[in-house]
């Protein structure tokens, strides 16, 4: 039997190697506070993580790297050599940019390095069926090219249908691309990318060339690609909160109705979606998709558009600043609806400075949780919006999952974004802005509809929460960047 002693001896012998490790842990954690210092942009998370690292190098160094060491600089020159800053020219020498509306929306058109377009036709989806079955449709006329790409898929029933479907066209001859998220679509099994590579699809995981501990570089398991876009032939796109599994069709007996927003536009800003799915499949396969629009481009509709993509490889928060400066310009009404509603400071105060202003500022939130976490922050951030006179409503028939933003008569949005910090500067994220009456009036009437089934929260329950409740609320409100 060994004793004490026996242990002792062992770790004296091997201490050289003990103390290696640890001074190599220390100097791990010193370049890491050395960075967080030098990409620093909110003092209070800069100094939790040089504290944590100073006191407790191990496992905070680890930590650190796979939360805190966002290194997008790659991405970012694929997106500049992709010439993403060219794509304004691009459009006006298509004569598709609206000038008057890009000039209107200058922090949003700037944030998306592209302009307005106009000449599209936009369809609000509402819910599930009504997603994939128009998705399918548009699959089914697919000649050339499909491009697909979402967060999480999944090997059910849906899933099923979805690779069906783009076997049959890769049969056809269309070139079929499938991209999908490592984090989100962990599930997924290797018979499923299988069968699909055997009818000459092409797929690829977004972290597929940057593996989980690479030697030359951090993780990137905390920074996901949250889009969903489906494209077929540059002229029609698919946008907005549904991913490919039953539970987006209601099907989940945990969650039941599943309530969420899509997207179809056809027409020039279909253009825009596939370019981002291409700066996008370039950082996962390293393979470049042609990228330069057909000499003569549909233009089905007369309403314009904007293709917003943010995500960790830009040099400022873009996606928080665009909604912050949205949220600025409120002068009547301000309708968020959102899944996770975990603000930071900024985002907060904008808020409850529009609600001084007298705008009518509602937030729609689920009323159920399906990440337990977010949805405690989320509770202790919506009610202190219902203490500052914000109104907060809770759906009640189902489970909220939709991601749209309206804003006055003057603009609307839908994409993937989520009013946390995850979507605002951690994920990869697509928003499709509408700022004409037609969209407007569809996405007025869409919430209008939902609120009926929501209950508003009041002061008085805000204020008879139980203290354990609300330790646990503002104990998850802590973990707010991360969530």
């Amino acid at each position: 039997m060994i004793g004490i002693d026996d242990i002792l001896r062992i770790i004296i012998a091997d201490f050289h190697i003990v103390a290696a490790i640890t001074a190599a842990f220390y100097l791990l954690a010193f370049v890491c506070a050395v960075r967080e210092i030098m990409i620093s942009r909110t003092s209070q998370g800069s100094i939790a993580w040089i504290l944590a690292l100073a006191l407790l190098p191990f496992p905070t160094a680890l930590l650190y790297l796979i939360v805190g060491w966002k290194a997008f600089d790659d991405y970012a020159t694929d997106r500049i050599r992709n010439g993403r800053a060219a794509r304004p020219l691009r459009a006006k020498d298509l004569a598709l940019i609206d000038r008057e509306t890009s000039h209107k929306w200058p922090v949003q058109t700037k944030v998306s390095e592209v302009p307005f377009l106009s000449g599209n036709e936009v369809e609000l989806l509402v819910d599930g069926k009504a997603t994939f079955d128009s998705i399918f449709a548009g699959i089914e006329t697919a000649k050339h090219y499909l491009l697909v790409q979402f967060y999480i898929v999944r090997d059910d029933a849906l899933g099923k249908e979805l690779a069906e479907r783009l076997i049959e066209r890769a049969r056809a001859g269309v070139k079929v691309y499938l991209l999908y998220d490592d984090i989100g679509s962990t599930g997924m099994p290797r018979r499923y990318r299988a069968q699909l590579r055997e009818a000459g699809i092409k797929v690829a995981g977004f972290n597929q060339r940057h593996k989980f501990m690479r030697i030359y570089g951090p993780t990137r398991i905390n920074y996901r690609n949250h889009r969903k876009i489906v494209v077929v032939d540059g002229e029609h796109a698919w946008v907005g909160g549904h991913n490919v599994g039953v539970e987006y069709l209601g099907e989940d007996p945990r969650f039941g109705r599943w309530r969420d927003t899509h997207v179809r536009v056809s027409g020039p800003a279909a253009l825009g979606c596939g370019l981002l799915f291409r700066e996008d499949w370039e950082w996962a396969t390293g393979e470049v998709l042609p990228a330069a629009p057909p000499e003569h481009v549909a233009t089905p509709g007369e309403q314009s558009v904007l293709v917003m993509g943010s995500g960790p490889a830009d040099k400022l928060e873009e996606c928080a600043i665009a909604f912050t400066d949205l949220i600025g310009r409120a002068r009547e009404r301000l309708w968020i609806v959102s899944p996770y509603f975990v603000p930071d400071t900024d985002i907060r105060t904008a808020l409850f400075a529009a609600r001084l202003r007298g705008v009518d500022v509602r937030i729609m939130l689920p009323n159920e949780p399906d990440h337990k976490m977010v949805w405690l922050a989320s509770i202790a951030h919506a009610d202190a919006m219902v203490e500052h006179g914000v109104s907060v409503y809770r759906y009640t028939d189902g489970f909220l999952h939709q991601k749209v933003v309206l804003m006055d008569d003057q603009i609307a949005s839908v994409g993937s974004v989520n009013f946390d910090n995850r979507s605002f500067a951690i994920n990869f994220e697509i928003t499709l802005w509408f700022p004409d009456k037609q969209a407007i009036d569809s996405v007025e009437a869409m919430l209008v509809e939902d609120f009926k089934l929501c209950r508003q929260v009041d002061i008085a329950e805000v204020r008879q929460r139980p203290l354990p409740m609300r330790f646990l609320t503002q104990a998850a409100r802590l973990l707010s960047p991360l969530l």
